[in-house]
Formats: structure tokens, C-alpha cells, sequence
């Protein structure tokens, strides 16, 4: 085995690890960690795949400055350990066979599309790296107004948070 695929199963593996301790972690700071765990790697594997402007997008963006707001939030509001509840009869009968078919059911046509095909075997459109300065010409340019709008809810969000937390005097 190859060192890029060594590092991409060791990645894989950090990433799903962390994303189900994203889910069982009962205190909201180690599940904002667990989350960082998830981008990380996330971005090792866009490394990989031969996109390091995304990469360091996911670290600088999301690892840094949304995780930073996440866990002001999560101070701000003091939040403090989840009550656990029982599984929904639902969720365990229904919901849990019913996710994994659709996971079966991406899987299949992931595997019989023509992007599958491209991926797996590497050739198209699927592998072409885009240059770094075509991508913020094309963000800044075509995608201002989301860009912004995003920047706009994140503050929202910031603000709404502050009100909640603010105590009555």
C-alpha cells in the first residue's frame, strides 16, 4: 500500500470516529471538538484529492472561525450536559432500516452513474483541478451576493445568541 492511501483510510476512519462522537458526546463543547476532528481530516482528504485551496478553506473557515462561534455560543449560553432520552420506538423500527436502505440506495447509483464511473476510474470532468485564482474570481464575482448573504446570518446568529444569553435584571 501507498502512503496516500494509507493516510486516506487513516483520515476516513478519523472522520467517521468523530463525526459519531459528534453525535454521543453529551457535553456541547466536546461535540463542537468532535466536530473540529471531522473538518480536519476532512480537509487531509481534500489535500488527497488535489484540492489544497479547499483544503485550507475547510481549516481557515471552518475548523478556525465557525467552530470559534460555535463554542462562544455554546459558553455564552452555558449550556451544560444533555438529558438523554430514550430512542423514539420510531426512529429504532423505522428510521435506522430506513437510513441504511438509502445508504444502499446511494451507494447503487454511485456505483452504476456515469460520475461514479468517472471518479472511480478518474478520468472527466469529476478530476479536473480548478485554479485557484479562476475560483475566486468565480466567488467573488458570480457568487458575491452568497457569500455575503452568509457572512450576514452568521452575525445574525452571533446576535441572537447574545440576546438569549443576556440576563434578566
Amino acid at each position: 500500500m501507498s502512503v496516500p492511501i494509507i493516510l486516506f483510510f487513516v483520515c476516513a476512519l478519523l472522520a467517521v470516529v468523530g463525526a459519531v462522537l459528534l453525535i454521543l458526546a453529551r457535553e456541547p463543547i466536546h461535540s463542537a471538538l468532535a466536530l473540529v476532528l471531522v473538518m480536519m481530516s476532512l480537509a487531509v482528504l481534500y489535500l488527497l484529492l488535489g484540492a489544497p485551496f479547499v483544503a485550507a478553506v475547510q481549516i481557515i473557515v471552518y475548523a478556525g472561525a465557525i467552530m470559534v462561534l460555535f463554542v462562544f455560543v455554546i459558553m455564552l449560553l452555558n449550556a451544560g450536559v444533555e438529558e438523554r432520552t430514550d430512542f423514539s420506538k420510531i426512529a429504532k423500527w423505522a428510521g435506522v432500516p430506513l437510513g441504511f436502505f438509502l445508504l444502499l440506495l446511494i451507494a447503487h447509483f454511485l456505483a452504476h452513474s456515469s460520475i461514479g464511473t468517472a471518479i472511480a476510474t478518474g478520468t472527466g470532468a469529476a478530476t479536473q483541478a480548478a485554479d485557484t485564482r479562476e475560483l475566486s474570481t468565480q466567488l467573488f464575482r458570480q457568487y458575491l451576493f452568497p457569500f455575503e448573504a452568509t457572512s450576514i446570518l452568521i452575525l445574525i446568529a452571533i446576535l441572537g445568541a447574545l440576546v438569549l444569553a443576556r440576563k434578566d435584571e
